[in-house]
């Protein structure tokens, strides 16, 4: 059976970190950081770039040199989503100003101006935000009806073998309290691809966090490629099925680490 443990009461939200994970992102890059620091002038942005051949890190170095909200990893090579957010994660939680994390991608698919609404959530209360296309309110314009198919069907596939409530758990624009996000153990992780956002809210959830999904629209890109490939739905199905097998053999979670309390 799947257990929950209980977060405690929530703290304040100072600082928010938004982590932008790229590759070939050259024709949306300096557009969508200006977005985000359009609406929250206090964000810091941390471009996480996988080597990209287009120029997308050299131009993220450019706009880290112009402007000090705005930072860069650089990693050797495409090794994938997830790993580009447990790299991104596992450098910002040990900083002391690191409360709020949002995930978004960088080819406008997710748009700038919902921010304020994900992260008002997490001034409610929330330790998890989820911008969802599946809720009431949600959509996705443009979409071919085979693509909601297999969207959808991937959605409910990890909700049935996971026991999640949560509507949409392949959507990657989420808004992080910094406090669950040091509890859950990154390095444990399987997913290096897409997957990682079915894990990571499957992670949130076995530690009692108060998650909520707020309606948003999922727009294709505009410029650059899409990024998912076959490979990468196998990937996720494959990764589901592991984690509960992981349910049914033994414990996934480590326990909490009272030097990382909030």
């Amino acid at each position: 059976m799947l257990t929950r443990k209980t977060l405690p009461t929530p703290s304040p939200l100072p600082a928010t970190y938004v982590v932008l994970p790229t590759y070939n992102e050259v024709a949306n890059l300096e557009t969508m950081t200006g977005r985000i620091l359009d609406v929250l002038p206090n964000a810091r942005i941390v471009i996480v770039d996988d080597n990209s051949p287009d120029g997308t890190g050299e131009l993220a170095d450019r706009l880290a040199s112009a402007d000090a909200r705005i930072e860069v990893m650089h990693r050797k090579g495409k090794e994938g989503l997830g790993a580009a957010y447990r790299s991104a994660f596992m450098e910002l939680l040990p900083r002391a100003d690191c409360n709020v994390v949002v995930q978004m991608d960088c080819d406008f698919s997710h748009d700038p101006s919902d921010l304020r609404r994900l992260l008002a959530r997490l001034e409610d209360g929330e330790d998890l935000v989820i911008g969802s296309r599946y809720v009431s309110g949600g959509s996705t314009p443009g979409w071919s009806l085979r693509r909601r198919l297999i969207s959808r069907a991937g959605s409910v596939f990890a909700r049935g073998i996971l026991l999640l409530p949560y509507h949409d758990l392949t959507g990657g624009f989420k808004a992080w309290r910094g406090a669950l996000l040091r509890r859950i153990d990154l390095d444990t992780g399987y997913a290096s691809g897409y997957g990682f956002q079915v894990e990571m809210t499957w992670l949130a959830h076995r530690l009692g966090a108060r998650v909520y999904e707020v309606p948003i629209t999922f727009r294709d890109r505009v410029a650059g490629e899409s990024k998912m490939t076959g490979s990468i739905i196998r990937e996720a199905v494959v990764m589901v099925l592991m984690l509960r097998w992981r349910v049914l053999v033994g414990p996934f979670l480590r326990a909490p680490d009272p030097a990382k309390a909030p």
